[in-house]
């Protein structure tokens, strides 16, 4: 005999804060490192060890760059992750994430020590509308270096790895990770599924056995929040939802406006056609100027130019 099981909306009903919350308000405490700890290890295939929490200099240049800004910024040994959460849509997305680990490069870089010194970067973006054109819902990107001619990946030679630490120079460059949360069917097949399936669902079961994911089951519950912080987070969501509602009227605003100016374009353009096909075939005829002009309503420029 089964035991019943739960329906996946009964098991997918949001239990806890959101992604965009705990990296804002709870993550960023020490004590809670070992959340993003797991989450980490499962996405990088590496244990990973969070030695601070930094705030991103990216836009200390640039006070209008603020949409650059990253969420949570993690410093490990002698490495940095970038984890930005993105909710709405943003064409330039991929050029986002070029600029954020370029001025990151640039912002860490201790003046006056080689290049040797720049320290390997990790971005990880976690987005909730659809990025590109794609079927997966994870991606990896990375550097490599192909000859044109022999077709073979450039490598470090032995005293390079020595003294930079990394075997391959991909390892160098910075490296990109891609979520596409809404793209995940919730089966959770893997460990690092399981953490998306809680991106996604805002819903962590008791049975998560993902690194970081118990300790998260405990701390981003939303019934385990002070009572302060649940009037506060239940505040947040409201004014998201005002944000979503906002723009859903801003673009049906201006997607029926814009239909209105295309239609009324398209009429001008068809009539000023068949204007100049009359003129045409009246000009063809040999009838006078004057005529024409009247029968088309173009001026004797336009008529002349046929």
């Amino acid at each position: 005999m089964h035991k019943p099981t739960q329906s996946n909306a009964a098991m997918n009903r949001p239990t806890h804060v959101r992604l965009d919350w705990a990296m804002k308000r709870i993550l960023r405490d020490k004590a809670n490192y070992v959340v993003l700890e797991g989450f980490l290890t499962c996405l990088l295939g590496k244990q990973v060890v969070i030695q601070s929490i930094l705030e991103s200099e990216s836009n200390k240049d640039a006070p209008d760059a603020k949409s650059n800004r990253v969420d949570l910024l993690a410093e490990t040994d002698n490495e940095l992750v970038l984890i930005e959460v993105q909710t709405y849509n943003e064409t330039a997305y991929f050029q986002r994430m070029l600029f954020g680990t370029s001025r990151l490069v640039c912002d860490y870089a201790r003046q006056g020590e080689g290049y040797e010194n720049v320290r390997r970067i990790y971005s990880v973006n976690i987005v909730f509308f659809a990025l590109g054109d794609g079927a997966d819902y994870v991606y990896k990107g990375q550097t490599e270096f192909r000859g044109l001619h022999k077709g073979d990946t450039l490598r470090l030679t032995r005293f390079q790895q020595t003294k930079f630490g990394v075997d391959a120079v991909y390892k160098i460059f910075p490296i990109f990770y891609v979520l596409c949360v809404n793209k995940f069917d919730e089966v959770a097949r893997t460990p690092l599924d399981e953490w998306i399936r809680f991106f996604k669902t805002s819903a962590i079961p008791a049975t998560a056995t993902a690194p970081g994911l118990p300790e998260a089951h405990e701390r981003l519950a939303i019934a385990n929040l002070p009572a302060a912080e649940q009037r506060a987070y239940f505040n947040h969501l409201s004014d998201l939802h005002s944000m979503e509602q906002n723009k859903d009227t801003d673009y049906n605003e201006g997607w029926y406006h814009g239909e209105e100016v295309g239609l009324q374009k398209g009429l001008r353009e068809g009539e000023q056609k068949e204007r100049l096909r009359i003129a045409a075939s009246l000009k063809a005829l040999g009838v006078p100027l004057a005529a024409i002009v009247a029968a088309s309503g173009l001026t004797e420029e336009e008529i002349n130019a046929l």
